[in-house]
């Protein structure tokens, strides 16, 4: 069975640097998938103490991850890089389900979920 989500090294270096500069070392990290931006579905990650019936905890390079049952069917096989350019650095969400994406590339829509599409 493949992981819902895979972190890569340089994420995971990238978000372990955010946790000791935000006091969240411990923390789980979520991902998640919510409803809205203008191609229907948008991705969420952030800082969580604590998880609940409904996660699945998955463990990479150190990083306890947490995804919503909810939200695994869409982010399945879903890759969070970081990649650094001389214009900056910053995360990049690659999910295989995703079969659009707005301009912007902060959110997506898939054959499966419905979402209200809202302007970028």
């Amino acid at each position: 069975m493949s992981e819902i989500v895979i972190i890569t090294e340089a994420a995971a270096f990238q978000i372990k640097e955010m946790m000791k500069h935000n006091d969240e070392e411990g923390s789980f990290l979520r991902v998640a998938v919510k409803g809205g931006g203008c191609s229907g579905l948008s991705y969420g990650m952030g800082f969580e103490q604590d998880s609940d019936e409904k996660d699945t905890i998955l463990s990479q390079h150190g990083i306890n991850i947490l995804v919503s049952k909810d939200d695994a069917p869409i982010l399945n096989g879903t890759v969070v890089d970081y990649k650094q350019s001389m214009m900056g650095g910053g995360f990049t969400i690659d999910n295989p389900n995703a079969i659009a994406s707005c301009g912007c590339g902060s959110s997506f829509r898939t054959a499966t979920a419905t979402g209200t599409p809202e302007e970028c």
